[in-house]
């Protein structure tokens, strides 16, 4: 195998999950507190929320395995909130946007691991030696 600085496909594939679904998230955040379905009228201070993920967005952009590894644990936070929402919310349409939070933070979470483990399997294959074995004397 060569080694290349382009990533491979799979790579590319789950970096583009993962800020999609961070971005989604940051999104569903502003407009379900602001707009769509505020807990007081003309917005809540619970858009706040956002700031956090709006950190990590520049080193899962700048590709770094840090940021995947620790975003993979903070998004169950957010996870948690959706459910608790979901199960608690009295209007229909919150419900929903907390259902989507979860979906949300449920393909972040296994993009960011799907990310780790493939560039780990890859750095793995690019320190194997090349050369054939040494023989062995008797």
């Amino acid at each position: 195998m060569t080694h290349s600085s382009t990533p491979s496909s799979s790579v590319a594939l789950t970096r583009s999950l993962a800020v999609g679904s961070l971005v989604g998230l940051i999104v569903l955040g502003l407009a379900w507190e602001m707009w769509l379905a505020p807990l007081r009228p003309g917005g809540s201070i619970l858009a706040l929320k956002v700031l956090p993920l709006v950190v990590p967005l520049a080193g899962l952009l700048k590709n770094r395995m840090y940021t995947y590894r620790w975003v993979s644990l903070m998004v169950w936070l957010y996870f948690t909130e959706g459910v608790v929402r979901a199960w608690s919310d009295v209007l229909p349409l919150s419900r929903a946007l907390a259902l989507l939070e979860v979906l949300l933070c449920l393909v972040l979470f296994a993009a960011c691991a799907w990310h780790v483990r493939l560039r780990l399997r890859n750095a793995a294959e690019t320190r194997r030696p090349t050369e054939s074995p040494v023989p062995r004397s008797p």
